[in-house]
């Protein structure tokens, strides 16, 4: 029997209907929103849309992505309805030197909607990874697209553990959330994008200004922990991390210098406390 949409009900499908009733109207950031049953990747298919003209607030939702990248390329995958799969396209205003904020923005949004909705601590690995004491729960990768910039996430949601691609992955079901439905958790997120970037664009992309980097800071991990940091060109960097600065880069002190890094992957080499 061919698979349905249907077939596993602890998984049901979104309803695309209804999330446009509920998040499209008018004044809205959101303009349309499509759910997909399966495509490649959500990041990939909107940048294409981008570039032949789709407007700002454009929200794509994969029930199953087959070609999801995380940062630095790496694989991204799910079992159909498991999770919440999307990206947003945004055409920002503000200065370009001013945009690396975006994506993590968007990191303390989605921390802040998943904390209130599944009640469960969520902290910010930086720049942007979701996750619950040292297991990441949803990555976000940014991408820009000529003018515009596009912003997906994966959040594991049903993934019982035995799903999980590596075992330091966790899921809102393995957590024990108090929310583990789609819908709301979708509608809390971009409900909760558009209200940050609101405020982060009517204050010119001003992160301080905004309240932005106070925010994040406070919903942040990584800041006074000892981090190992993959670098671009497979150097490694090891030191304290200590704070993030008005660019939203990280600060890392190593061998008595300070660093400043705008990308890298950050491993956590000691518990928190």
């Amino acid at each position: 029997m061919p698979d349905s949409r249907y077939s596993d009900l602890e998984r049901p499908p979104l309803s695309e209907a209804a999330l446009n009733r509920a998040l499209v109207r008018p004044g809205s950031l959101w303009t349309a929103l499509t759910v997909v049953d399966s495509t490649g990747s959500t990041n990939a298919d909107l940048a294409a849309a981008a570039r032949d003209g789709a407007p700002e607030g454009t929200v794509l939702v994969a029930e199953s992505q087959q070609a999801g990248r995380g940062r630095l390329g790496r694989a991204w995958s799910a079992p159909p309805r498991s999770g919440l799969t999307f990206s947003i396209l945004l055409r920002p205003t503000v200065p370009v030197a001013a945009q690396g904020w975006l994506s993590l923005l968007y990191g303390v949004a989605a921390a802040s909607a998943v904390r209130r909705l599944a009640e469960v601590d969520v902290r910010l690995k930086w720049p942007n990874d979701l996750l619950i004491g040292e297991r990441k729960l949803a990555g976000v990768l940014a991408e820009r697209a000529d003018d515009a910039v596009i912003i997906g996430m994966g959040l594991n949601v049903s993934l019982r553990e035995d799903e999980l691609p590596v075992e330091t992955a966790t899921s809102l079901a393995v957590e024990k959330a108090a929310c583990a439905d789609r819908d709301p958790l979708l509608r809390a997120v971009l409900r909760e994008v558009e209200s940050h970037y609101r405020e982060w664009t009517q204050a010119g992309g001003d992160a301080e200004a905004a309240g932005l980097r106070s925010a994040y800071l406070a919903s942040n991990a990584t800041v006074g922990r000892r981090v190992r940091v993959e670098l671009p060109g497979d150097r490694t960097l090891t030191g304290l991390a200590t704070g993030v600065d008005l660019a939203g880069h990280l600060l890392v002190e190593a061998g008595g210098e300070r660093h400043t890094l705008s990308a890298g992957d950050v491993v956590h080499v000691r518990p928190a406390g």
